[in-house]
């Protein structure tokens, strides 16, 4: 973090300043600096780092203050006092106090005059082309981007918190769990670009419908000034219709008519995804994408088109692609060897990005490989839970996948729907937990399986891919 005062910290969060006795003695006054890294984590406290107790759904920060000061905290920001020997300061909402932060961090570094900021948001691909897109930024200056999927009220702050007067990129991942959260990440931390990649049914359940999804995620295009770029799908009607809620300049990406930066000469194979990109200057290069999927190639376009907007040449652009070689751990992440192939897509799901990873699996398999599903529960979808799980358990019959594993309750529509699509005997299986599914699918596997394991974080299926990838180094 930037180094503060505690007394400007204290203006910053609306908070009070509390220096023990232990610490005065220690020198430490209203006008001591800090300026270690900032965390929510005690795990994550190092050196002169800055820990934030702030409550949570299951355990209160205040009760990991001692651990957080025993990994070297230099000072804690929390809702009431402690008994910790550091300086605190003493705010009425820690994350609240935490945002705020965050934004003044932004503008100071702002004002200096070199940041440019990407926000990201979609219902799928946006960790993805997070990391697409700092690929690509981090071979023009420093990139500050978040560390697995921090895109909420507390983990946005904490990557913005790590700017230094010398960052010229910020990439923001955006999410939401209801309507208004983006416009404040969005106030946060105001983007030159904002991405928009898909509003789709993901958490859709959280947000009550597709159209406050689609409202919500308006949110990132509906501040920037026309000085500003949204950067849109063109192959998602629901975000092409944010083109007349923006006044920023649109720059189009997808596959369709219209689209500026676009992919043509598509080929998927297990190795990744070749195709022929055209940015908005009208230059084309091949692609040799190593990320598998061909659903991917849409992310690589969003992260282009980000980069070009901010000045970015298309070698740069295409050779920082070539040079990326997984989405992101548990993301159409390939594990196994020669004998069987495991694609681990297990982190997230939603019924677009399932029928994503399921047509890819089916795309790169040859007739020698016989194709394997082992799914949960596709999570957060309220009233569209058991019409989704459905409609995916009767596409897999008619995509001539040979053997399915459904795992957990939540997702039991997708095996009945499944077993009563097509004449199958026996190639789909329910069982309850992901410890059975390994008995049951381990001793089966033979040389030229392609086993795809998809589900929700919650799921907890992407432990279950590791071990079945480990079988096979």
């Amino acid at each position: 973090m930037l180094e503060l005062t505690l007394s400007d910290l204290a203006r910053i969060t609306g908070g009070r300043i509390l220096i023990p006795d232990s610490a005065r003695d220690a020198g430490i006054s209203a006008n001591s600096t800090v300026s270690g890294a900032v965390d929510t984590d005690s795990r994550e406290i190092t050196a002169g780092g800055i820990f934030v107790a702030k409550p949570g759904e299951f355990s209160d920060g205040f009760l990991f203050i001692d651990k957080a000061v025993a990994a070297g905290a230099a000072l804690v920001i929390a809702e009431r006092a402690s008994e910790a020997s550091v300086a605190q300061i003493i705010v009425d909402d820690a994350v609240l106090a935490l945002g705020a932060l965050a934004t003044e961090v932004v503008r100071l570094v702002r004002e200096r005059g070199l940041l440019r900021i990407v926000g990201i948001t979609g219902s799928n691909g946006k960790t993805t082309t997070k990391n697409l897109l700092t690929a690509i930024l981090e071979r023009r200056g420093e990139t500050i981007a978040p560390r697995d999927s921090f895109n909420n009220e507390v983990g946005a702050p904490l990557t913005m918190l790590k700017l230094t007067p010398d960052s010229q990129f910020l990439v923001a991942e955006m999410g939401a769990s209801g309507p208004g959260e983006i416009t404040r990440l969005v106030r946060m931390a105001k983007p030159d670009v904002g991405v928009v990649l898909t509003v789709g049914l993901a958490h859709a359940g959280e947000f009550g419908g597709i159209e406050t999804t689609l409202a919500t995620k308006t949110e990132m295009v509906s501040d920037l000034l026309s000085t500003d770029v949204a950067v849109l799908n063109v192959d998602d009607a629901r975000v092409a219709s944010m083109a007349d809620k923006t006044d920023a300049r649109v720059v189009w990406f997808g596959l369709g008519e219209g689209a500026r930066v676009r992919a043509t000469d598509i080929s998927a194979h297990a190795a990744g995804t070749d195709f022929t990109i055209t940015l908005a200057s009208g230059e084309s290069r091949p692609v040799h994408f190593r990320v598998l999927g061909e659903h991917h190639v849409t992310n690589a376009l969003a992260a282009a088109a980000a980069a070009e907007s901010l000045g970015v040449g298309i070698d740069d652009i295409v050779t920082a692609l070539e040079s990326v070689v997984r989405a992101e751990r548990w993301r159409m992440e390939v594990l196994g060897g020669n004998e069987v192939v495991v694609i681990n897509d297990a982190y997230n799901a939603s019924p677009d990005s399932m029928v994503a990873g399921l047509k890819t699996l089916v795309q790169i398999a040859t007739p020698d490989n016989r194709k394997v599903a082992v799914l949960g529960e596709m999570s957060e979808l309220g009233e569209f839970a058991l019409e989704e799980h459905d409609r995916i358990g009767r596409m897999i019959v008619r995509l001539g996948i040979e053997k399915l594993i459904v795992v957990g309750e939540g997702a039991r529509a997708l095996h009945l729907a499944a077993t009563h699509e097509g004449s199958w005997d026996g190639e789909s299986q329910f069982v309850a937990t992901a410890d059975e599914a390994y008995d049951a699918l381990a001793p089966d596997l033979r040389p030229g399986d392609i086993v795809f394991v998809k589900s929700s974080n919650s799921a907890g299926l992407r432990f279950l891919g590791d071990r079945l990838g480990e079988l096979f180094v």
